[in-house]
């Protein structure tokens, strides 16, 4: 019986010591993790993180998404005046506009990262590099690509990589289940109404937004021309059957009330649809379900 009480003794002490190691391994583990984040921001600029920033200010609507969609949102101390999505955004404090906040407002919330989009200026890089903030300013391709590059940087740097490839993952599949459900369907000629009045712009081929509509199972009718400047006479031209704009600014009120607009055949028929353009224009995790609305809105009878 003693025997085997001590038998049973040294079993338990082993395993107990096993345990411990592996715990200390463990940590071991994640601690060289923490200190070899590194990423190249959209300057080709590398940054390395000892470990994940705890105060972070966000001068990008898509970067403050994917903050958020990472379940990250206790480090955000600081966001620009568009960050509007989630509504929970609205308690964190704005520092000014996304191309030159005020870094009198980003100083005093001491942030250990301050993350930029594609309109930060290089020389409020500067000022605040010199102050000792570290900046990442992040902007990807103008394709998925870049959005899902985007949200693993994010992600890589708050230590939740595997977090954000879950959610590239989530989008991925959802982009091909959309190509899927239309890529045997008719493609109508779409317009999207980027702006119009005295001059027109339009999503051209090499857009983001156009490459979007071309996805979603529509013929862009700027899609041979590059970014966004178009003639309301090759508007005219194309025929579109189908027009989509913002659901912000009252813009469908407004083109349906000015003349030459509103005598389009799509507009005559009633084929002016809206659409949250946020979903399609910040690159974040929402750009995916951007995708499926449009698809949605051109054909509606995929999805029923």
């Amino acid at each position: 019986m003693k025997n085997l009480k001590r038998r049973v003794s040294v079993i338990i002490c082993i395993m107990l010591a096993f345990m411990l190691v592996s715990c200390n391994l463990k940590k071991g583990e994640n601690k060289e993790e923490q200190k070899n984040i590194k990423i190249t921001d959209s300057y080709g600029k590398e940054l390395t993180f000892d470990k994940a920033p705890e105060r972070i200010v966000s001068l990008s609507p898509g970067a403050t998404e994917t903050i958020y969609a990472l379940n990250k949102e206790n480090t955000l101390v600081g966001r620009s005046d568009f960050d509007d999505y989630p509504a929970a955004v609205s308690n964190v404090k704005s520092v000014g506009g996304v191309k030159d906040p005020s870094i009198e407002k980003i100083t005093e919330l001491k942030p250990d990262l301050v993350i930029g989009g594609a309109h930060f200026s290089k020389d409020t890089v500067k000022k605040l590099e010199d102050l000792g903030i570290k900046v990442a300013v992040l902007y990807g391709a103008e394709d998925l690509d870049g959005a899902y590059k985007n949200i693993m940087d994010i992600s890589t740097i708050l230590g939740v990589a595997e977090k954000g490839k879950t959610i590239v993952n989530g989008m991925k599949k959802k982009v091909e289940s959309v190509e899927n459900k239309v890529k045997s369907l008719n493609k109508p000629k779409i317009y999207y109404v980027v702006d119009f009045g005295k001059a027109d712009f339009t999503a051209g081929g090499d857009t983001f937004i156009g490459k979007m509509i071309e996805k979603a199972g529509g013929d862009n009718i700027a899609k041979d021309t590059k970014g966004w400047n178009y003639s309301f006479e090759k508007i005219v031209e194309n025929k579109p059957e189908m027009i989509i704009l913002s659901d912000k600014f009252n813009i469908k009120k407004n083109f349906l009330a000015t003349d030459k607009y509103k005598d389009l055949h799509a507009a005559k028929k009633n084929k002016v649809y809206e659409i949250d353009d946020n979903m399609l224009l910040r690159q974040g995790p929402r750009q995916a379900d951007g995708l499926e609305a449009l698809a949605k809105i051109i054909h509606p009878e995929a999805f029923k």
